[in-house]
């Protein structure tokens, strides 16, 4: 579970109460259904008319889903497991990988493959699509959140508008003025909170996310396809350590 997402949304909350707190704590001054219906209704509209809804659909809840539960996959513990893999493989045979464990769901479909007898041209192709189609997924999640934080504070800025010209128009009654630039304001503040709060940092995380899943499934894919071929588990080693930076390759060879 990524737990900073979380934790920084929650960080985010704290320091807006603290502000309002140290300000005299008036929170009820800071609640406007007015903003609320301009920068919520407004960015939900602007990403249906961008988007089509069957997009919209599966990225919302995808896109949070794994902005908060999504694992950060480590390439050198999955080197690691791919060789103790292919090791097992080498000795006993592929039949010996139905009983393997490991710890990666999408590892665990290729070592099936291997063991159920798979030819290779069907395992990449089938894990390949696989791959593709899980990351497009996280890119539409993506896209889907970049939007609304990038049309949030467009609203917001209506909602001023808006609240702007209820208030002149209504300069000669003093009860009307309050009402109307509060809308004003805080249309501007959800705008800035939603969009610089909630949706482009989870849409930054999801593209983060998106390259670390693209790097790993490729590196699984290759493993794999190496153990299909009974190459040796210092030879598949070497070949996935290619996906490393430098310094990490160094560490794994010291550690060697």
């Amino acid at each position: 579970m990524d737990i900073a997402t979380g934790v920084g949304i929650l960080a985010g909350i704290a320091t807006i109460c603290s502000l309002i707190i140290i300000d005299g704590g008036n929170f009820a001054a800071y609640y406007d259904k007015h903003a609320i219906i301009i920068i919520f209704g407004g960015a939900t509209a602007a990403t249906m008319v961008r988007f089509p809804f069957s997009v919209i659909a599966h990225g919302l809840p995808m896109g949070l889903r794994f902005a908060f539960t999504l694992r950060s996959v480590n390439p050198r513990e999955l080197i690691e497991e791919i060789t103790r893999v292919a090791e097992i493989a080498r000795k006993s045979g592929p039949v010996a990988l139905e009983s393997v464990e490991v710890s990666d769901t999408f590892l665990a479909q290729g070592l099936r493959y291997i063991a159920d007898g798979y030819d290779k041209d069907f395992i990449r192709d089938t894990m390949e699509r696989d791959r593709d189609n899980f990351l497009q997924r996280l890119d539409e999640g993506s896209k889907v959140y970049r939007a609304i934080g990038d049309c949030a504070p467009a609203w917001g800025m209506v909602g001023t508008i808006i609240g702007m010209v209820s208030m002149f128009a209504n300069m000669s009654d003093p009860s009307k003025l309050g009402p109307a630039m509060a809308t004003a304001l805080l249309a501007t503040l959800y705008g800035a909170l939603v969009a610089n709060m909630i949706t482009l940092p989870i849409a930054d995380k999801l593209h983060i996310k998106l390259e670390e899943e693209e790097i790993s499934r490729t590196l699984i894919i290759d493993g794999v396809l190496q153990m299909r071929d009974a190459k040796s588990a210092t030879l598949v080693r070497e070949m996935l350590l290619a996906y490393l930076p430098d310094h990490h390759r160094a560490e794994m060879a010291e550690a060697a």
